[in-house]
């Protein structure tokens, strides 16, 4: 029996979805014989531009048009960008089984059951070398690795194409703060056995060297706890549990009680001291209630807002609109993590106003509280040299990142051909002989909003930009079946700059409409009787539109209300429909 091409050479798809040209919504799609394994589901924060936004998401198009196909979800650690979209993921597909490491699972747990899709799935934490397999056509192996988070992995995906290594975030630290060592021997013993294709962390390759082990920060860290005359505010990002494991063994040391502002801190430092990630004793963490009554020289105040975030507990005290906590002329303040790009100028924001009310504030790479954790050029060529993969995808980073990484690849002998640096949504098609880009499938972002529910479209969040920038021009008009105005037009206008007074502009406007109406009121009335009154509004409403860019030389949000004698919406004939969506055409291409 001849053999189809399918059974002669199997085909791997790779179809990243998030977390490429950019920095977060890390998700990718593995595909194979009509299965479809997910690796992470992350979110990204929303840009100054994107208005009442409270997360942005990939495009789940193609998942939601290929549900069918999913097994499962594997999840390398507990990060947002890494884990944040899940709970919005499910409220729109159904995924199987989740596998990941125990942390990312506690934390994530606690975000399906608040958004209540706890049921849509079942989560399974799992150790160091253990095997799962998803669907028919995935093993995958969890190998620990070193990052900016306890309990993280990298991954060895078996497939009938071969092994794809997937690095996770990682930097490769030889001191870890909780003795969980990168099992670097494992991936040495797959680069002996042969790797097909490395999937690597790009974030650090422009910089030469090795990260620094997260252990690194703690003399400064010390001398900050040593001299601070005061209380201590230390603000770092609330996933860094090494960071905060650290923070709370030299508040024992210093004999200092620590409370905790902000649920998102409060919420890992439970799950990492039940997992025990993080060790101090009982008597350290305080309530504020009881942190109030100490001497200023024993206290610390472990909060969010390291980057600045509008509602975060520093960014309120900064404000000073925190209902507890008002900064002191003795208060340090400590920045233990830098601003991710698109935060800086909120940070130095922050910064400006604590120093503003007599904080000694501490901030900057060059005060060595802070470390990266994801490597940089040598810890990547390690990654390269044990793993010695076949094909090369370099991943998680802004462009010139990929192109970098790429570049140290090709130094370590990966050749050109065999190197591929891709865009979301590019599908990646993998054999044992051959990568390339073969397709491209629908990619972008999904906004949603501030109040949770539901995704932002394209057309609101451009009406929230033309708001917030330009205005916006209301006017109320009312006609009657003869096509004459009622009464003089209603006009409001807010956030507009214009010289024009509102009698003016009303009058404008009342002689726009009857231009309009007398030049246009033929092709609208058919037979003098049956009114497209649709076709009229849209009419009308581009006539107002070109008076306002003309008089305003901006263009400013127009709301169009018309009352008419027959409800707008009422159904039209056939022979005004298709009129109406011709002249909707015209307007378009004009």
């Amino acid at each position: 029996m001849t053999k189809t091409r399918s059974q002669a050479t199997p085909t791997l798809k790779i179809i990243p979805l998030g977390g490429l040209h950019e920095i977060g919504k890390n998700t990718c799609v593995f595909e194979i014989n009509d299965e479809i394994l997910l690796l992470d589901a992350g979110l990204a924060f929303p840009t100054e531009s994107m208005h009442g936004v409270q997360v942005v998401l990939p495009d789940l198009t193609y998942l939601r048009e290929n549900r069918h196909k999913i097994k499962g979800m594997i999840i390398t650690h507990g990060h947002e960008d890494h884990i944040g979209g899940i709970p919005f993921h499910l409220q729109q597909i159904d995924i199987p089984i989740m596998y990941g490491p125990r942390l990312a699972i506690a934390l994530l747990q606690a975000k399906l059951e608040e958004a209540g899709v706890a049921n849509r799935t079942q989560l399974h934490p799992v150790g160091p070398r253990e095997f799962v397999r998803v669907g028919q056509s995935f093993l995958v192996e969890f190998i620990r690795n070193t990052h900016s988070i306890a309990d993280s992995f990298s991954v060895a995906i078996h497939t009938p194409v071969g092994v794809i290594i997937h690095t996770g975030d990682f930097k490769i630290d030889h001191t870890p703060v909780d003795g969980e060592r990168f099992d670097l021997q494992r991936l040495a013993e797959y680069g002996e056995r042969g790797v097909l294709c490395l999937m690597s962390d790009s974030t650090n390759a422009e910089v030469p060297g090795f990260t620094p082990s997260e252990r690194a920060v703690m003399p400064a860290l010390d001398r900050v706890f040593a001299e601070a005359p005061g209380r201590l505010l230390i603000t770092t990002f609330a996933s860094s549990v090494h960071r905060l494991n650290i923070i709370l063994q030299l508040a024992q040391k210093y004999n200092r009680k620590v409370t905790v502002l902000g649920r998102s801190m409060l919420n890992v430092i439970a799950h990492a001291r039940t997992l025990g990630y993080i060790r101090c004793s009982d008597d350290v963490l305080q309530p504020l209630h009881v942190i109030r009554n100490l001497p200023d020289e024993q206290v610390v105040i472990l909060t969010t807002g390291s980057q600045g975030e509008p509602l975060s507990a520093l960014t309120r005290i900064a404000n000073r609109e925190h209902k507890d906590i008002q900064i002191r002329p003795t208060d340090t303040v400590v920045f233990s993590a830098n601003p991710i790009p698109g935060n800086t100028i909120a940070v130095v924001n922050t910064i400006d106003k604590l120093m503003a009310q007599g904080a000694k504030v501490v901030y900057g790479k060059e005060r060595g509280i802070h470390v990266s954790g994801h490597g940089c050029q040598e810890d990547q060529k390690l990654m390269l040299a044990l793993t010695k993969p076949k094909f090369f995808i370099p991943i998680h980073g802004e462009h010139r990142m990929l192109v970098k990484h790429s570049e140290t690849a090709q130094a370590l002998g990966i050749p050109k051909e065999n190197i591929v640096i891709v865009d979301n949504g590019d599908v990646i098609e993998l054999t044992p002989d051959r990568i390339q880009v073969v397709d491209r499938v629908k990619a972008g972002i999904e906004l949603v909003d501030a109040s949770g529910d539901g995704i932002v479209s394209g057309q609101v969040l451009q009406d929230r930009q033309q708001l917030a920038g330009e205005g916006v021009v209301t006017v109320a008009a009312a006609i009657d079946g003869q096509g004459q105005l009622w009464a003089m037009p209603e006009v409001h206008i807010r956030g507009v700059v214009t010289t024009l007074s509102t009698n003016a502009l009303r009058q404008l406007v009342h002689d726009t409409l009857t231009q309009t109406v007398q030049e246009r009121w033929s092709e609208f009335a058919v037979n003098g009787t049956e009114i497209d009154w649709t076709g009229l509004r849209d009419a009308l409403e581009s006539a107002l539109q070109r008076l306002i860019r003309r008089e305003f030389k901006s263009q400013p949000l127009l709301i169009f209300l018309l009352q008419t004698p027959t409800p707008a919406t009422a159904p039209a004939t056939e022979d005004t429909q298709r009129r109406s969506r011709k002249r909707r055409n015209e307007v378009a291409t004009v």
